[in-house]
């Protein structure tokens, strides 16, 4: 599965952390732990194991999301699909090792109502999203590899 290249709301961003792919995939999987590290996501409700069909709730920016979990690889690429009134979205990780550095790449397309009538507003608004998690991300890694590069 992929973001719908065609889509009316397309964004994509990408980040390199200061920390190996092991750790940035362990922050990102862990899904119930957004909250505590991205300043954006209020709320997540997990509903079942980290595993394809996993569904969860969550609040970013004010917005209720159901999403569900479609592909995970991991260290590789995560993919889910989210949904709210009159938007579907598909939102895809990439990641590369890069000399103990990681390389994220994050992708995302709307459709729907809204995303048609809205498309000038919300690509701003994704893009400026996508890129705050990614920052949000990179925060937390690198922290924790500090964490960890201290106590040794």
């Amino acid at each position: 599965m992929e973001i719908n290249r065609q889509a009316p709301v397309l964004a994509t961003a990408e980040i390199d952390i200061e920390a190996p792919l092991a750790l940035v995939w362990e922050v990102l999987s862990d899904i119930r732990g957004w909250p505590t590290w991205n300043p954006s996501v209020s709320t997540v409700s997990v509903l079942g194991e980290f595993e394809p069909g996993m569904e969860f709730h969550w609040k970013i920016d004010g917005a209720t999301i159901v999403s569900t979990l479609q592909e995970i690889e991991p260290r590789r690429r995560l993919l889910w699909t989210g949904r709210i009134p009159f938007i579907r979205a598909t939102h895809l990780w990439l990641f590369e090792e890069l000399d103990g550095r990681t390389r994220v790449k994050n992708e995302e397309s709307f459709e729907g109502l809204m995303a048609r009538l809205l498309c000038g507003p919300l690509n701003r608004m994704l893009g400026a999203s996508l890129a705050q998690g990614l920052e949000s991300l990179k925060r937390e890694c690198e922290r924790r590899q500090r964490t960890v590069a201290s106590a040794v």
